[in-house]
C-alpha cells in the first residue's frame, strides 16, 4: 500500500512538472515575449533570430504549441521566413526611449516588410495607426543603399514609427526568398544592422 501511494505521488509530481514546464515555455519563454518559446532550431545573425523549421513538419512541440494557442499560422518554408531582433547590433536591448537606424544588407527577397510589435508579438500602437515599413515603399540613395529610422517622433525619408513609451521587438519578414534554402548559413553581414542614435 505505501508503495502504490510512493508511486502515485511520483507520477503526479511527474505530471504536475511536464504541465508545469510545458506552460513555461509555451506562455512565458524567456522572458515572456514572442519567439521565447521556439527553444530549438533557432539561426542567429547578429541582433536577428529565426525559426526556419517553425513553418515546417519539423517544428518543435513548443513552437506548435504557440502558434496553435495564438491562433497563428507560420510562413511556410517556401513561403518565406521571419526574424526577430530585441536588441541592437551592439546586444543591448531595444529601448523605446532610444532612435535607431536600420542599416545594410537584407537577403534578397522578392518582397520583406519590417515591422514594430510589442513584446508578445502583437501590432504596436502607434500615434500613426501604422507600424509596418514595406520593401516597395523603401527609398535608396543613388549607390543602392538606404537607412530607416526607427523613432517615436518623426523623421524624414525611411521612417518606421514606435511608441516612446512601451518595450519593441523587430520583426522582419521575406518573403519567397532564396535563403529558405539555406536558411542556417545566414550570417551577421547579410541581415541588417541596428545601430543606437541617441536616447531621450
Amino acid at each position: 500500500m505505501l508503495h502504490t501511494l510512493k508511486m502515485l505521488v511520483i507520477a503526479v509530481a511527474g505530471l504536475w512538472l511536464g504541465l508545469a514546464g510545458t506552460y513555461y515555455a509555451v506562455e512565458r519563454g524567456e522572458d515572456g515575449g514572442v519567439g521565447t518559446s521556439f527553444l530549438f532550431g533557432a539561426v542567429k545573425a547578429g541582433p536577428w533570430t529565426g525559426w526556419p523549421k517553425s513553418g515546417t513538419r519539423d517544428a518543435d512541440p513548443y513552437a506548435r504549441a504557440l502558434y496553435a494557442r495564438n491562433g497563428e499560422t507560420p510562413l511556410g518554408i517556401t513561403e518565406g521566413l521571419s526574424f526577430l531582433a530585441r536588441a541592437d547590433s551592439s546586444g543591448a536591448p531595444l529601448n523605446p526611449a532610444c532612435d535607431y537606424v536600420l542599416s545594410g544588407a537584407i537577403p534578397p527577397a522578392r518582397f520583406w516588410t519590417l515591422s514594430a510589435a510589442t513584446p508578445h508579438g502583437k501590432p504596436l500602437p502607434t500615434s500613426s495607426n501604422r507600424n509596418g515599413f514595406t520593401s516597395s515603399e523603401l527609398l535608396r540613395s543613388a549607390d543602392g543603399g538606404f537607412e530607416i529610422q526607427i523613432s517615436a517622433s518623426a523623421r524624414p525619408g525611411n521612417w518606421l514609427q514606435v511608441n516612446g513609451g512601451q518595450p519593441f521587438l523587430l520583426m522582419l519578414r521575406l518573403y519567397d526568398t532564396a535563403l529558405s534554402a539555406n536558411a542556417y548559413s545566414v550570417v551577421a553581414q547579410a541581415m541588417p544592422s541596428i545601430v543606437k542614435e541617441h536616447c531621450r
